[in-house]
């Protein structure tokens, strides 16, 4: 009977740990890229202001190199106002949805496909989920650097319009007429490839970790041995619930 207890707590926990991972199939795709677009918007916009600082002070014709973040922020908001600050705002909102999509679903895609790789191969349950973070991680990477390097090029330039050297733009679709006029496709793809070479390693061994993190978290804190029958019942009527939805449509639901 102890033995047989023991296989049925452990065959428990293993559904549960299956059923706590939401995959592709099973996630409200439009929930999800709905809010998580409403949530990354609110974002950007909040960290933007400091985006135009940055982007201004690096450029060295602009004079501003020497002056600190806050009086860069001053001058921009006496000289412009507060559209000075959100200048390229709009562009980058509306143009990074797309971006956005094509980044999760990259991932959820790649994640999904090396996890079922990953079954021919005698790995543990860690490393799988290691593995599959990581290279949807790198692939998503990938995938979005060729959409935002050339949308990060128009946004930079509308940013520094205005600056002592700096051309004069009517729009977004005026950037890219006069960058490849004068520079060619390659213009907009400007630094593409010391950012593949810095953002892909990178996302690739954030994702791998958070997944590994997660895995762990879970079989150590959430699940202990002596009360994975508990553990259970609890995610069953987490998955039940509307908060099971909510959760999986603003990516937060992927937990494990």
């Amino acid at each position: 009977m102890a033995a047989a207890a023991d296989t049925s707590e452990a065959s428990a926990a293993g559904i549960a740990l299956a059923e706590a991972n939401i995959n592709w199939e099973r996630l409200d795709k439009t929930r999800f890229h709905v809010i998580g677009a409403i949530l990354f918007t609110a974002q950007q916009g909040a960290l933007h202001p400091t985006a135009v600082v940055k982007t201004r002070m690096q450029v060295a014709e602009g004079g501003l190199a020497h002056m600190s973040g806050f009086a860069v922020f001053r001058r921009i908001l006496r000289s412009d106002g507060i559209p000075g600050i959100f200048r390229g705002f709009g562009t980058a909102a509306v143009g990074a949805l797309p971006g956005r999509v094509l980044a999760l679903t990259s991932l959820e895609i790649s994640k999904e496909m090396t996890f079922k790789y990953c079954e021919h191969f005698d790995l543990s349950e860690a490393s799988q989920i290691a593995i599959a973070n990581g290279i949807a991680g790198l692939m998503s990477s990938i995938c979005s650097c060729s959409y935002f390097v050339p949308l990060d090029v128009i946004c930079q330039r509308l940013m520094v319009q205005g600056l002592p050297g700096m051309a004069t733009y009517r729009g977004p679709f005026d950037v890219i007429n006069k960058v490849v006029r004068t520079e060619g496709i390659r213009g907009l793809y400007r630094g593409f490839g010391i950012t593949m070479l810095t953002q892909s390693p990178a996302s690739a061994l954030w994702w791998s970790a958070y997944g590994g993190a997660q895995h762990a978290i879970w079989r150590t804190c959430c699940c202990p041995s002596n009360s994975r029958n508990n553990c259970w019942c609890l995610l069953v009527d987490y998955h039940h619930s509307s908060r099971y939805h909510q959760d999986s449509a603003s990516g937060y639901g992927q937990l494990w």
